[in-house]
């Protein structure tokens, strides 16, 4: 098989989620409340779960490692690599989920319940942190397609609201679908915490959850009611993951005990379950999928939260861990750059053309994230304050 045309335009599929673990609304406090912003300091720095950024950077790499792949016009070998592990690092998306919503309730649970969440502050850090680098995202696109259906689908990206739309297929940055769903949770977030104000509520919540997760698989995302696939997209066919992230951190003090006393059986029992996707596929169908993505993925957060290996806790991790959204975001960007230089020309071995791409997409979205995030934003919100200075 010639090779030639071995890389193409890309197919957006699928992401890491914001980090609000360590991060909360500022408030103005008069000096009376110095204590109490002194126990919401230590509280925050008790609720850091360093392993968290082992798992945004090693989800970050593989799901772009699976896009790059189901993007390339290659017929693979029948070998487990490429035909089965590979394509099923898309599903690290619902590791995101349960991580997004651990991380929210470790930022604003206590603080939505108490009435000390601001509204205006709290959607505002939102857009701030969300928005600029994905608008940059889109810019791009819409200059890359010049259709009039990439101004329509670029403007709804930049609202932040397009999970609303009864089919948010949307081609401009295909991998934000993630976004559009996370951000939804974020405005449902209030509700999120009425809905596990406690334990016994938030078990109840979980069971009505995959039940009607189940009957919008198996009735309502039907072709008698919808003529496009659903999916993961729906806030109601993931709401199980977020829910499984708000209850575990409703348990993070126990589980972290647990964690730390039982690492290893605890991390075993992640590898059995995520090896039974490839022995047992039947039980991962239907309902079967969310479940079991709840378990699996629950559980190796559950090990993270009580351990800090240095596979998840060392400075390389760290520093991808930081920066896994804006590398989720622009790598399939970077695949299309990539893509002009027909680099299979010159590789005619396709696994060899697949690594030395993986290499220099991921490559590219690193460097690209960096300067965009740390070197061009800051420079760029600094301009007015010189203004003002200078004036």
């Amino acid at each position: 098989m010639s090779n030639n045309n071995c890389i193409q335009q890309p197919v957006d599929s699928s992401p890491p989620p914001y980090n609000d673990t360590q991060r909360t609304d500022k408030q103005n406090v008069t000096e009376g409340d110095v204590s109490v912003r002194s126990n919401i300091q230590s509280q925050e720095k008790r609720e850091s779960y360093k392993s968290l950024d082992g798992l945004r950077a090693y989800s970050a790499i593989g799901i772009a490692m699976m896009h790059i792949e189901a993007n390339m016009n290659c017929e693979w070998s029948d070998n487990f690599i490429t035909n089965n592990l590979i394509p099923i690092f898309t599903d690290f998306v619902y590791l995101f989920m349960i991580i997004s919503a651990f991380g929210m309730c470790c930022g604003y649970y206590d603080k939505t319940k108490q009435g000390k969440m601001i509204p205006n502050i709290f959607y505002s850090k939102r857009y701030k942190r969300l928005l600029p680098f994905f608008a940059l995202l889109v810019m791009i696109n819409v200059i890359m397609d010049h259709n009039v259906n990439a101004i329509y689908e670029g403007f709804a990206d930049l609202t932040m609201c397009f999970n609303l739309l009864p089919n948010p297929d949307i081609k401009v940055i295909g991998v934000g679908w993630y976004l559009g769903l996370v951000f939804l949770f974020y405005m449902l977030f209030p509700f999120f915490v009425f809905l596990i104000d406690n334990k016994k509520r938030a078990w109840m919540t979980m069971i009505v959850s995959l039940l009607l997760c189940y009957s919008c698989i198996n009735y309502f995302f039907t072709s008698d009611f919808v003529d496009f696939n659903v999916g993961r997209v729906n806030i109601l066919y993931s709401a199980p993951l977020f829910i499984t992230g708000g209850i575990l951190y409703l348990y993070k003090d126990i589980l972290k005990q647990f964690s730390s006393n039982y690492g290893m059986g605890v991390l075993i029992a992640f590898l059995l379950l995520f090896s039974l996707q490839f022995i047992t596929p039947y039980l991962f169908k239907n309902i079967g999928k969310v479940i079991g993505m709840c378990l699996i993925y629950g559980i190796i957060l559950i090990y993270a939260i009580g351990n800090s290996p240095k596979f998840f806790t060392n400075r390389v991790t760290k520093y991808i861990g930081d920066i896994s959204l804006e590398i989720y975001l622009c790598h399939m960007v970077m695949f299309r750059g990539i893509s002009l230089l027909h680099i299979e020309t010159f590789i005619a071995d396709k696994y060899l053309l697949y690594a030395v791409t993986c290499v220099l997409v991921l490559t590219a979205a690193v460097v690209f994230s960096h300067l965009i995030k740390y070197v061009v934003f800051p420079r760029l919100s600094a301009l007015p304050l010189k203004k003002v200075m200078h004036a």
